[in-house]
């Protein structure tokens, strides 16, 4: 029979407000609260970024914990483990303090250069094998070990290698959660020495082989007790599609009998229009008046003149292909000639930001854009604004949709990923709509989309049906945490 109550080790190179570059850290904050909610002993271990504050965010020294020797690359090297805790919860957050590898202007990426810090493999072999040597020296023995995306995959490798004979960590279970599996971390095959690990493991087709690469992603997959990913439909995708699965389809296929799909949450304490201190005026969908209010106050931050008549589309996004946003620039001037205006939050590829400056530009009334990003306008947005657009290539489970249900902000969305499983098109299924979706990855069938949607909105009490259904709607961490649970219980009866 599984605990009643686990001991959970939820392993993340980024948590909310600590560090983040996407939403692995919003899911990383977001999920452990839940799940200390629910009963559970849940820990949280991070990297110990340069850039995060210690005074602001109370972190403290562990005085048992302020040296732990780590044997990596052949040599030893010493880590420090500090600890706060996650912002108005009892989470306890630990912090991998190793100046030499976290003391850096950027999580991943070379500022200098743009590209990912050649040393990250030994700077995530060291965090990796530092979370288990932390967990040893604490005496705090996990059930479940909940690791995220490449960076931790070297948890699951070294627990079946180096650890295996570990008394310390027998019942201990993996569960590997993959959030984007186009980032892999593949490195060339010194990377096998780099992390202490025999040189017989890596060899043509082995677990830990990857086209002649070592890769961080493989190892984890092949070694987790149970994978999971943020969406169903994208753990559909990602085995069964190169497009998805960036080559690691057939890895993942391997593992189909243990790879589970459980849609992202949201917080619901942060996100939340009735609450939020970050907007101009709060609503519920009993009382709509107060987002008309909020529509009013964004436009006059963006410089556009408001009018009650012209819906608003929100763009909140990392500025990549991926987004969608090549579609975006091959209609661009065919949606800034329908009675819309558009808002834009987001930094990315160089030709979008000269893109969208250029359009801004070139249409002062329609088009407004803030190539940055800011949590309180990214609230704005949500709450502001009449259609959310994400026409993604692949999303594997996205979350501004839901962001968006919240604030009665309708999407426009491509089928794929969480989008698909969280959007409903209204034209197919008038009860039940929430958005509008569209499936091939084509410009003009998005652009049918958005003049679909401004064609309802003509339509005031039908778009106030569908806004209000799209809020009354159930996306916190609340249900998708008693589904993790349940995942953990069932790697625990492997």
């Amino acid at each position: 029979m599984p605990k009643k109550n686990l001991k959970i080790l939820y392993v993340s190179s980024e948590v909310v407000p600590f560090a983040k570059t996407g939403g692995l850290a919003d899911v990383s904050s977001a999920l452990p609260k839940q799940l200390k909610q629910l009963g559970h002993d849940v820990r949280v271990v991070m990297p110990k970024y340069g850039t995060i504050p210690e005074v602001k965010y109370k972190l403290r020294e562990v005085i048992r914990l302020r040296q732990i020797d780590i044997p990596l690359n052949g040599q030893i090297h010493t880590v420090a483990i500090k600890s706060a805790f996650i912002p108005d919860s009892k989470v306890q957050v630990y912090f991998v303090d190793h100046p030499k590898s976290f003391k850096r202007k950027d999580l991943y990426v070379d500022p200098r250069t743009k590209k990912d810090y050649k040393d990250n493999d030994f700077r995530f072999f060291l965090f990796s094998r530092s979370v288990l040597e932390f967990a040893r020296t604490l005496a705090w023995q996990p059930d479940i070990i909940h690791c995220n995306d490449w960076q931790t995959c070297a948890i699951p490798l070294y627990l079946n290698t180096l650890y295996s004979k570990d008394d310390f960590f027998n019942g201990t279970k993996t569960i590997l959660s993959l959030h984007n599996v186009g980032y892999q971390g593949n490195f060339p095959p010194s990377a096998v020495k780099v992390g202490d690990l025999p040189d017989k493991l890596f060899k043509p087709l082995s677990p830990i082989e990857f086209h002649d690469n070592f890769s961080f992603m493989k190892a984890g997959v092949s070694y987790a007790d149970v994978i999971t990913t943020v969406s169903e439909k994208y753990a559909h995708e990602i085995q069964s599609d190169p497009e998805y699965g960036f080559g690691m389809e057939g890895v993942l296929h391997n593992r189909k009998k243990d790879l589970y799909g459980i849609l992202n949450g949201i917080d619901d304490t942060i996100w939340n229009p009735e609450k939020d201190s970050l907007i101009a005026h709060n609503f519920n969908p009993q009382d709509l008046e107060g987002k008309e209010e909020n529509k009013k106050a964004l436009l006059e931050r963006f410089d556009l003149e408001y009018n009650p008549d012209i819906p608003v589309i929100g763009i909140i996004s990392r500025l990549a292909d991926q987004k969608g946003f090549d579609l975006i620039s091959e209609v661009l001037n065919k949606i800034a000639a329908l009675d819309v205006q558009m808002v834009i939050l987001g930094t990315g590829a160089k030709k979008y930001h000269t893109l969208f400056n250029k359009a801004a530009k070139k249409y002062p009334n329609k088009i407004s854009v803030q190539l940055t990003f800011n949590n309180q306008l990214a609230h704005q947005i949500e709450a502001g604004c009449d259609l959310f657009l994400m026409p993604s290539r692949y999303e594997p489970c996205g979350l501004n949709q839901m962001y968006s249900f919240m604030y009665g902000t309708v999407p426009i969305v491509r089928s794929t990923g969480g989008l698909a499983d969280t959007v409903v098109d209204i034209d197919k299924n008038s009860k039940d709509g929430t958005g509008f979706v569209f499936q091939k990855y084509d410009a003009s069938e998005m652009l049918d989309a958005i003049k679909r949607a401004l064609k309802l909105y003509q339509d005031r009490d039908k778009w106030q049906k569908l806004q209000i259904r799209g809020m009354n709607q159930d996306f916190s961490w609340r249900t998708s945490a008693k589904k993790y649970v349940e995942i953990y219980e069932l790697a625990l009866r492997k």
